[in-house]
């Protein structure tokens, strides 16, 4: 069947105006390899390339040179595939346009079959390029013409110079959905132009790298959907301030030693040292251990601290209740145990609702320091980074000391900054000398 050549609407304004057949690069019976101008196209804003993407035989020609006015969709020429009969075209019959149409293109045709590809100057009008995309006529057919401008020559050098590769969108798709790199390809088009043909002669070599991996919606947990919405609340509603400390803890770290190498049964963490110099801090800092709920304050009567614990589809944060009441082998034995629940989902609601204050410790993935989201409606989370060796000036010399960053957020409603620095100052006073923590244990009880 023959194959219509269209009209196809380079400019916004063509659908009104039509476009204007300007000059025809091929004749009749002329062979059309991909990636050949086959004629030029006036728009009301400059002369457009008619590029093809297809081979075959230019069998007829609909439209003359200096016909205006051609509607868009409008067939303008006829292609045969190569070695197709031309009796072919005995029985065409376009149905993309009416009669009428079709008789004033024609009559339009003959008035300006004689016009040069001139302005009204006289003058040679600058040119750009442009794709199309044939259309196979079958029984009933559903026309349709692809079109994209590639913007002026002087363009398309400026952008190879710059580095950039020209290519057709069709052989530019082509390429991206099949993930041929580009750079791997020679163009046999115009001016080196990477064509459709070039990419589908580099997918039959075999030379062919990996298909890219297609995007996929994942369908969220409860959970994560509880977590969205709570922290959404919480970073646009809480007035989030934050502080940050450095804390060495190298005597941090030689008690945690000592204590496990005693018990090799009962071996605690930095975390869990962590955890009892934060509910110290806040014994001697109660409002820190508040909410703000109805534009009132709430201060809550027990230290209970959550941890955060990482799961697969989100995170939950268990309750240390009373920690500041309890001792550092109790607080490690507890920890382990509303972790090890927690990830297996066997946690009560009362183990990980409520609590005053929460910890975030991301130390063992080599985060160095970040900010956290409060967790509503406590006032403040406690963000913990690695600690790193590094250099100090200590007694006016400097020393190599193990330096842990903290940041705390804060809720500005319930919490000012001084109160805030006041808490961290104690936080880091416990961590930076830990027997202290014994010592007020053993005065508590």
């Amino acid at each position: 069947m023959p194959i219509e050549i269209l009209m196809p609407a380079l400019s916004p304004t063509m659908s009104k105006t039509g476009g204007k057949i300007v000059k025809w690069h091929k004749k009749e019976q002329d062979k059309v390899e991909v990636g050949d101008v086959i004629a030029e196209i006036e728009t009301d804003k400059a002369i457009m390339e008619f590029e093809s993407i297809d081979e075959g035989v230019l069998a007829k020609i609909l439209v003359t040179e200096g016909t205006s006015g051609v509607p868009v969709n409008q067939p303008i020429a006829l292609m045969l595939e190569e070695g197709e009969d031309e009796s072919a075209l005995n029985n065409y019959t376009s149905t993309s346009i009416n009669s009428a149409v079709k008789r004033e293109v024609t009559k339009s045709a003959v008035d300006n079959q004689k016009s040069e590809h001139q302005d009204l100057n006289g003058k040679p009008i600058s040119h750009s390029s442009v794709s199309f995309q044939r259309v196979t006529l079958e029984s009933n057919p559903s026309m349709s013409s692809q079109c994209l401008t590639l913007g002026s020559r002087k363009e398309e050098d400026t952008k190879t110079t710059e580095g950039r590769i020209k290519i057709s969108p069709l052989a530019k798709k082509i390429a991206q959905n099949e993930g041929v790199n580009v750079q791997q390809l020679k163009g046999t088009g115009p001016y080196g132009r990477i064509i459709k043909a070039n990419v589908l002669e580099f997918l039959g070599s075999g030379i062919h790298t990996e298909s890219p991996e297609k995007d996929t919606i994942v369908e969220v947990s409860n959970m994560r959907q509880v977590i969205a919405q709570r922290l959404t609340e919480s970073k646009r509603n809480v007035p989030h301030f934050y502080l940050t400390v450095d804390c060495q803890v190298d005597k941090l770290i030689s008690l945690k030693n000592e204590i496990n190498s005693a018990d090799e049964n009962n071996k605690v963490t930095i975390n869990d040292l962590i955890i009892k110099a934060a509910a110290f801090s806040m014994k001697k800092f109660p409002d820190i251990n508040s909410s703000w709920i109805d534009n009132k304050i709430l201060r809550y009567s027990n230290i209970d601290i959550s941890i955060a614990v990482a799961l697969e589809d989100g995170l939950i944060t268990p309750i240390v209740k009373n920690a500041d009441k309890k001792g550092i082998l109790s607080i490690s034995k507890e920890v382990k145990d509303l972790v090890s629940r927690a990830r297996s989902g066997k946690l009560k609601p009362e183990e990980f609702k409520g609590g005053g204050f929460t910890i975030s410790n991301l130390g063992m993935f080599g985060i160095k320091a970040f900010g956290a989201i409060i967790n509503p409606p406590q006032s403040c989370i406690m963000a913990v980074g690695a600690s790193k060796k590094q250099p100090i000036v200590m007694n006016e010399k400097i020393e190599i000391a193990e330096i842990m960053t903290v940041t705390l957020s804060v809720d500005h409603r319930a919490v000012d900054g001084a109160l805030g620095a006041k808490f961290l100052n104690a936080f880091k006073h416990y961590i930076e000398n830990p027997l202290v923590m014994f010592i007020e244990t053993a005065v508590t009880y």
